[in-house]
């Protein structure tokens, strides 16, 4: 009964890992939640839950936590996989995983397998769509014998995995690492299928339209914060490293202080995007780059932020003074210069900007 329970445990401790994000994989999650029970090197591998166990857990919290806007997310996933899919037609694509499935969590990524010879000819592909991506060569080790996976990582409105394999794999049955079984999966046709079964009143081909034309905010977020990684600083003013660093540890502060409060995090995180776009009149070329993306008072805090070192310095002229004590967004624009000048530290541990991303997002979604 004993052993039971630390399983359970194990399992628990393995799925709030993974729902976290804190954790992708199943080993390390099982492993990791094992030695934090005491238990690691009295157990042998077997004597670990399961990795449906510790699925099951995750789709439990999952159900707790998101309700029911975990439809409403599947069906946006399933409605870009299919955009996706189909631009990619020629790899003969199959969606598998959560997506698939119907078990998403927050952020869960939409899976897909693609088979191809070269992964030249798809990753000049995603060249051509504008895609951002990251290739990865995982390599695997089993029974002795290593095989390397490719990962095609596209960062779009969601993010996908590219899973690369042979062409002459397309026919191949693929088995699940977690139920042991055949890997549910979907070609466009079927997953078209699967769309006009479950949601019998979807417009699908408007839809899809209306997808395309649509521009999501953060991707642009994510591709103006990316390059300030290559803006290096003042070592005097900022002895952290990179903008990008710094923009970082400014939001780490900021969601201290406010975690509720989508418009000043958004701040926080962009106020030096400008920077890797003209480091002359970075304030100008951000609000030039986030125009019509942003809220009024987010660009508010953006276009001031610089300023508030010319007042507490005593130089800032007394018209632009009075205005900005004036303004609704005073105290705002004080925090947000504070949490500023705090972000400077060399060392200082950040979540990645994907991260980041996500929070500002399930706080517009009311998922946080």
């Amino acid at each position: 009964m004993a052993d039971e329970r630390i399983r359970r445990q194990i399992a628990f401790l393995a799925a709030q890992m993974m729902y976290q994000r804190t954790e992708s994989e199943y080993f390390t999650a099982k492993r990791k939640a094992a030695k934090q029970l005491g238990v690691e090197y009295r157990h042998r591998p077997g004597d670990l839950p399961s990795n449906k166990e510790i699925r099951d857990q995750i789709q439990a919290m999952a159900r707790m936590h998101e309700g029911p806007k975990r439809r409403e997310h599947l069906l946006d996933m399933r409605l870009d996989a299919l955009r996706f899919m189909k631009l990619l037609a020629r790899f003969r694509p199959r969606l598998i995983g959560s997506v698939r499935t119907g078990h998403v969590r927050k952020g869960s990524d939409i899976d897909i397998h693609v088979f191809c010879d070269s992964v030249a000819l798809v990753t000049n592909t995603l060249d051509e769509m504008d895609c951002q991506y990251d290739v990865e060569f995982k390599r695997i080790v089993k029974h002795g014998e290593e095989r390397v996976f490719t990962h095609i990582h596209v960062h779009d409105r969601n993010n996908f995995e590219l899973t690369l394999y042979p062409e002459d794999k397309a026919h191949y049955v693929f088995k699940s690492s977690i139920t042991g079984k055949a890997i549910e999966r979907a070609s466009i046709a079927e997953l078209e299928e699967l769309l006009r079964e479950e949601y019998p009143d979807l417009d699908l081909d408007g839809e899809l339209d209306a997808l395309e034309e649509k521009i999501d905010p953060y991707l642009l977020y994510r591709m103006l914060l990316e390059p300030l990684e290559g803006v290096k600083q003042s070592k005097t003013y900022h002895p952290e490293g990179d903008a990008l660093y710094h923009s970082l540890q400014v939001f780490e502060l900021a969601r201290d202080e406010r975690p509720y409060d989508e418009e000043f995090l958004l701040a926080a995180l962009l106020h030096d995007v400008g920077k890797a776009i003209d480091p002359q009149d970075h304030i100008g070329s951000a609000l030039e780059a986030l125009d019509g993306s942003i809220t009024e008072r987010t660009a508010w805090l953006i276009e001031h932020h610089m300023e508030v070192q010319a007042l507490r310095a005593g130089t800032l002229g007394a018209r632009a003074r009075a205005r900005m004590q004036e303004s609704v967004h005073y105290d705002d624009l004080m925090l947000l210069n504070e949490v500023d000048r705090r972000g400077r530290v060399p060392g200082a541990a950040v979540c990645e900007v994907d991260e980041a991303l996500d929070y500002i997002k399930g706080l517009a979604a009311g998922e946080v």
